[in-house]
């Protein structure tokens, strides 16, 4: 939920900061007071386009912050935070941070880290849904529906998708293999020329495993000879020789010998002397082996260093170490041999794409059954939802369509059909408020006020799918009244259930249904206009829901209705 929002010099926005509570949180005040400036606000922190008019007039810079929580471990958040390197709290909290300069830059952070405006949209789509009167959601974006539908059923489409996935991974690198294979001869000869060059340059490199580190290993050895034979030496003669170590030692195990076999704890250090004084003895020979094998060969030294620059220039065009090169040739040679039998390769790879067809197609068809059985379900959910806001003769349907293929794309029915990564649906939202009218396309309905009724029946259903952290509503109950307003409220006040609901209205039956009211009004200070924001108490509310009844005349008539209205509502909500 968003927790706390911050904004400083931001249009007609002075300072504010505004805490949000869980629920339903309405925000009510006169045209023009600041309240659409506010979401305005909101829009630009979650990713929206900004530019310098956003700036208070006089001032540098517009700065916007908000605080969100996020309960659920597994909101899509917490996959972008990984996705971007971006920490989040242990809390589950998240801060956003926009700031707008007078020239119309932006800067942009997430938990204090700086992030493209892109990014911050990322994290800002997981996190709030913004619905106005004129602005174009997902809800009305065609191509967003079979993703809706999708989230409507999420538990069993997705492992559906999950399986589809898999097959048409392979299914696309078969393809791009088999066009790789039979188009371009040209092409397909150019490249067998460089692969055959570049595998012969490896073949006469005769490279070894790991013979890099063992060349590098070496060539350090003897380019520090004299270091290494003064430390051989210096150690065998502390160690050997008259009043050396081992002298030493053995004098100090006769020492211990002598008093053995009169106490138990002495004859316990004598045989641990005696086995460390092998063990000296033993190293200090090694040592001296060491020391007479050692030898200093230059050319060996220049055929290091030439052999090393060979293996240098063929690590710039073919790995970041000789075994990588190894495995690189490797592939190049499969590579050739496709090439000089690409005949034989192509007819296999022709099997093979026709056997993984058969099976994409069975799982893009599955896929496609899950998602009839959850439109008929959508269907009669969004029929009930439309009942209750007196849409009850508004027809709701889940078009399906998909695109034809040609004879290379797999078949369903009889039918060569396109498949993407969504399989080879095509999903459509339809409707028609009228009896007898045939089913449109969603975004072609006319009347202003049904669009807000079957955009709020649509957000009442997927809000709780689409995993947003608050939805908010500005002014999207224009043009509505009497008993349709009531059921408005009471539709956003059920999606403040599953997710917290920000709303601008202007309908007293909404703000009336509120957890949370908010008054928003302007004042002039130094001559300068000012927002400012004020949580209602509930006296305040009665005065502020007869205003909404009545206008700017207050009478007991209006206060007493106010009154009412409050008590239905709460009524309403113990339902």
């Amino acid at each position: 939920m968003l927790a706390e929002l911050s904004i400083k010099d931001f249009a007609i926005i002075e300072e504010v900061t505004i805490s949000f509570q869980e629920g339903l949180t309405v925000l009510t005040g006169e045209t023009g007071a600041g309240k659409s400036i506010i979401i305005d606000a909101i829009q630009l922190l979650t990713g929206g386009r900004g530019s310098a008019e956003f700036v208070r007039y006089g001032t540098k810079k517009a700065e916007i912050e908000g605080l969100f929580f996020i309960d659920d471990e597994h909101h899509r958040a917490y996959e972008k935070a990984k996705l971007f390197g971006v920490e989040l709290m242990d809390d589950g909290m998240l801060i956003l941070n926009r700031t707008i300069s007078a020239n119309g830059k932006s800067i942009c952070r997430v938990n204090g880290k700086l992030v493209t405006l892109a990014i911050l949209r990322e994290f800002g789509q997981t996190l709030i849904d913004i619905h106005t009167q004129h602005e174009t959601q997902s809800l009305m974006d065609v191509d967003r529906h079979i993703e809706l539908l999708d989230l409507y059923d999420r538990e069993r489409i997705q492992l559906a998708k999950n399986d589809f996935m898999k097959l048409y991974k392979q299914f696309e690198s078969l393809k791009k293999r088999h066009k790789e294979l039979s188009e371009n001869e040209q092409e397909m000869a150019q490249r067998l020329d460089l692969l055959q060059f570049q595998c012969n340059e490896l073949l006469e490199a005769n490279l070894q495993p790991n013979e890099d580190e063992q060349l590098t290993e070496e060539r350090s050895r003897l380019a520090n000879y004299e270091r290494i034979y003064k430390a051989l030496h210096d150690a065998y003669h502390a160690l050997h020789g008259e009043q050396k170590a081992l002298d030493w030692l053995s004098l100090s195990l006769s020492s211990l010998e002598h008093a053995n076999e009169y106490d138990q704890d002495i004859a316990k250090k004598t045989e641990e002397l005696s086995n460390h004084y092998y063990l000296v003895e033993e190293l200090t020979y090694d040592l001296r082996n060491q020391l007479d094998q050692l030898e200093y060969n230059e050319e060996e030294l220049d055929s290091i260093e030439s052999r090393l620059n060979e293996i240098n220039r063929l690590k710039k065009k073919y790995g970041q170490s000789v075994n990588e090169i190894l495995e690189y040739a490797a592939t190049i040679e499969d590579e050739i041999d496709q090439i000089k039998h690409k005949d034989t390769h192509i007819e296999k790879l022709e099997l093979e794409l026709r056997e993984k067809a058969e099976d994409v197609a069975l799982e893009a068809k599955h896929l496609h059954d899950l998602r009839l059985q959850a439109a008929t379900n959508l269907t009669s959910a969004i029929h009930e939802e439309l009942q209750d806001l007196y849409l009850e003769k508004a027809s709701f349907g889940v078009d399906f369509s998909y695109v034809d293929g040609t004879i290379k794309d797999p078949q369903v029915n009889g039918c060569h059909v396109k498949i993407g990564m969504n399989g080879y649906d095509v999903v459509k939202f339809m409707i028609t408020t009228n009896p007898g009218e045939p089913l449109k396309d969603i975004h072609k309905v006319a009347s202003g006020g049904e669009l807000s009724r079957i955009m709020l029946a649509l957000k009442r259903i997927f809000s709780k799918h689409q995993g947003v952290t608050s939805v908010i509503f500005d002014e999207v109950d224009t043009g509505v009244s009497g008993r349709v307003a009531q059921a408005i409220a009471e539709k956003i006040y059920g999606i403040s259930s599953s997710s917290q609901v920000l709303c601008i209205s202007h309908l007293p039956q909404v703000a009336a249904m509120a957890d949370t009211h908010l008054y928003i009004k302007k004042e002039m200070k130094a001559d300068r206009t000012k927002t400012i924001v004020h949580q209602l108490s509930k006296e305040d509310k009665v005065d502020e829901l007869s205003r909404m009844i009545s206008g700017a005349q207050l009478t007991e008539t209006t206060r007493v209705h106010a009154k009412e209205l409050l008590d239905l509502a709460e009524k309403m909500k113990h339902k």
